[in-house]
C-alpha cells in the first residue's frame, strides 16, 4: 500500500473516532470538533514537518491528544499492549510456564508454574536459561525472553539450562501450552478456622476460581474469611458483580452505573443464593485497590455485610468500554460512572491541578478505628448511609472502617528490595549449598515455619553479601527493619520449596493489616447477627 493510501486510511480512523464516539469537547470550549481543521493540521504535518514522521505516529498522536482531554482512564492502547490486556482479562497466555528474573544478565527461573510444560518436564527454581533455540540468551531483556518463550500452543522451543546444584547443562525441548494467569494468588487457612484468599485481578475466570477456593476452604473448616483485594487494580465489571454476589444476599443492589447515553445506565443486583452469604467477612484494601475491587468493597460496606480494613482505595469510579480499531490497537473509553448501593460515587477528582496518580502515593493516613467514619465528617464530601445507618462519604475511593497503614521501610531496605538483593542472596545460598535443609523441612511447611532458618550467623552472611554487591551497609536502618529482613529472607526460602503457599505463610505473620483483621473477627460476626 502506498504511503498516501496508508495515511488516508489512518486519517479516516482518526476522523472516525471524532465523529463515531461523539466526543463532547474538543480542546477548549468548542462544542463540535472542526474536522477540516484536524485534517489540515495532519496533512501539513505529514508534508512539511522538519523531521520525517510516519503516518502511524501522526495518527496515534492525534488519538492520544483527543483522549487526553477527557479523563485519566480513557486511553489509547497499542497493538502490543492490547494483546497483553487481552491475556490478562482472558486469564491465560500460551508459552512454557515459568516465573523468571534476570540476574547478572542471565535468565533465572524463580519457579515453574504448577501444571505447565516446564513443571511437568522438571525445570527447577534456580535453573539458568543460557540458550533458546541455539541462540545465547545471556543479556536478554524481559521483553526478549517473553518474545522467545511464548508462542502458539503445540509449537516447540529448545532451551539449554545450567543447573548450579549439579554443575551441568541440560537440554529441554518444550511443547508450548496454554498457561493460566490465576486471579486467586493464594488461599489457605489461618489460625485453624480463618480462611484467607488473595485476589489479584478481575478476569474472565475470577469468579470460578474464587468459588473453587471458597468451597475448598469451607471443606477445611473455614468459619471466617479475609478477602484480600490489596493492590488489585480491577478488571472486568461483570466479574466484580459475580464476586460480590457470593456475599450479598437476596436481590440487593450491588452497583449501578450512569452515563450520558441511556443505554449505559444499569443496575446490577445479587441474583444467586450462595452458602457464603453469612460467613463473617473482612475485606482488605489499600491505595492500589481500584475499580472492580472498589465495587466489591463498596457493596460489602454499604450493606454492612463485613468490615473494610486497610487504607483508602484508589478512587476509580469510571466504567471503560474497549473499542477495537482496524489495526488491532484499541481505545478504552469511559462511558459511565459507577455508584455503590447507597449512592456513593467512588471516582476521585481528576480535574484539579494535583497530579492524579501521585496524589494517591502522598496520602497521609493515620491508624484508627474509623467504624463510624468520623474522620471524614468535617469534609466537604456528600454523606450517605449504610444499611445500619452509618455515614459514609463519596468522591474519594472506599475509606476503611479500620485504618491500618502497611508501614514503611527504611531507604536502605527499600534499596535492597529494588536491587533484588534478597532473592539473589537466597539463590546463592541454595546454589552453592551454603544452606542445606533436611528432606523433612523441604516437604513439611508446618515444620519449616517453626524452624529458625535465618539465624544470626545467616544474617551476618547476608550483610557481607550486601557489601560484596558494592552497597554501603547502613547498620542503623538495617536493624530498624531486622524483623522484616529476616521474614523476607525466610519467605524466599519458603517459596523455593512450597511456592506461593510458603511465601504467604511466612510473610502473613509480619502483615500488620492482616494481624489487625484477626483481632476483628468477632466484630465481623456481630455485623451479621445484629
Amino acid at each position: 500500500m502506498s504511503d498516501k493510501k496508508s495515511f488516508s486510511k489512518l486519517f479516516l480512523l482518526v476522523i472516525g473516532l471524532l465523529i463515531g464516539f461523539q466526543i463532547g469537547q474538543w480542546i477548549g470550549d468548542s462544542s463540535e470538533p472542526d474536522v477540516e481543521k484536524v485534517q489540515q493540521v495532519i496533512e501539513l504535518t505529514r508534508r512539511y514537518y522538519l523531521d520525517e514522521i510516519s503516518a502511524d505516529s501522526i495518527s496515534e498522536s492525534a488519538i492520544e491528544g483527543i483522549l487526553s482531554k477527557l479523563d485519566p482512564h480513557s486511553v489509547y492502547i497499542s497493538q502490543e499492549v492490547q494483546r497483553t490486556f487481552e491475556e490478562q482479562l482472558e486469564g491465560n497466555f500460551e508459552g512454557i510456564g515459568i516465573e523468571f528474573q534476570i540476574i547478572d544478565d542471565t535468565i533465572t527461573v524463580v519457579s515453574p508454574i504448577i501444571g505447565t510444560p516446564s513443571d511437568r518436564l522438571g525445570i527447577m527454581p534456580g535453573d539458568r536459561i543460557i540458550k533458546i533455540d541455539d541462540t545465547t540468551a545471556v543479556g536478554f531483556s524481559n521483553t526478549q525472553v517473553i518474545q522467545k518463550l511464548r508462542g502458539k500452543k503445540g509449537s516447540k522451543v529448545r532451551i539449554i539450562i545450567y543447573r548450579p546444584s549439579e554443575k551441568s547443562e541440560i537440554v529441554y525441548e518444550i511443547e508450548r501450552d496454554v498457561i493460566p494467569i490465576n486471579s486467586v494468588e493464594i488461599s489457605l487457612i489461618l489460625q485453624d478456622s480463618v480462611g484467607y484468599i488473595s485476589l489479584t485481578r478481575f478476569a474472565e475466570k475470577t469468579s470460578e476460581e474464587l468459588y473453587e477456593a471458597l468451597n475448598s476452604l469451607s471443606n477445611q473448616g473455614m468459619q471466617y474469611l479475609l478477602l484480600d483485594l490489596r493492590n488489585n487494580p480491577g478488571g472486568l465489571f461483570e466479574q466484580s458483580v459475580e464476586v460480590s454476589d457470593f456475599f450479598i444476599s437476596d436481590d440487593k443492589l450491588i452497583v449501578y452505573t450512569q452515563g450520558r447515553i441511556e443505554e449505559f445506565n444499569e443496575e446490577r443486583r445479587a441474583s444467586q443464593k450462595y452458602s457464603f452469604e453469612n460467613i463473617p467477612l473482612i475485606v482488605l484494601i489499600n491505595r492500589g485497590s481500584a475499580s472492580a475491587s472498589e465495587i466489591v468493597a463498596g457493596a460489602v460496606q454499604d450493606w454492612d455485610r463485613g468490615l473494610i480494613v486497610g487504607e483508602t482505595s484508589f478512587g476509580k469510579g469510571l466504567v471503560q468500554r474497549p473499542f477495537l480499531l482496524n489495526d488491532n490497537s484499541a481505545i478504552r473509553l469511559s462511558i459511565s460512572r459507577y455508584y455503590t448501593p447507597s449512592g456513593r460515587a467512588i471516582q476521585r477528582n481528576y480535574k484539579s491541578d494535583i497530579d492524579y496518580y501521585s496524589e494517591v502515593m502522598t496520602r497521609n493516613e493515620v491508624d484508627s478505628d474509623n467504624y463510624d467514619h468520623h474522620e471524614e465528617s468535617d469534609s466537604l464530601k456528600q454523606s450517605f448511609l449504610t444499611s445500619k445507618g452509618r455515614k459514609v462519604y463519596d468522591g474519594g475511593g472506599i475509606t476503611p472502617d479500620y485504618n491500618v497503614s502497611q508501614g514503611s521501610l527504611t531507604k536502605f531496605t527499600a534499596e535492597l528490595r529494588s536491587k533484588n538483593i534478597f532473592y539473589q542472596f537466597v539463590r546463592d545460598q541454595i546454589d552453592n549449598r551454603k544452606i542445606v535443609l533436611s528432606e523433612d523441612l523441604k516437604s513439611d511447611l508446618a515444620l519449616f515455619l517453626k524452624e529458625n532458618i535465618i539465624s544470626e550467623s545467616k544474617i551476618g552472611e547476608f550483610k557481607k553479601f550486601v557489601e560484596e554487591k558494592e552497597i554501603v551497609l547502613n547498620s542503623k536502618e538495617f536493624m530498624d527493619d531486622i524483623d522484616y529482613i529476616t521474614s523476607l529472607l525466610k519467605a524466599y526460602f519458603a517459596k523455593e520449596y512450597f511456592n506461593s503457599e510458603g511465601w504467604y505463610s511466612v510473610l502473613i505473620n509480619q502483615d500488620e493489616q492482616i494481624n489487625k483483621s484477626l483481632t476483628l473477627l468477632k466484630k465481623s460476626q456481630e455485623m451479621i447477627l445484629n
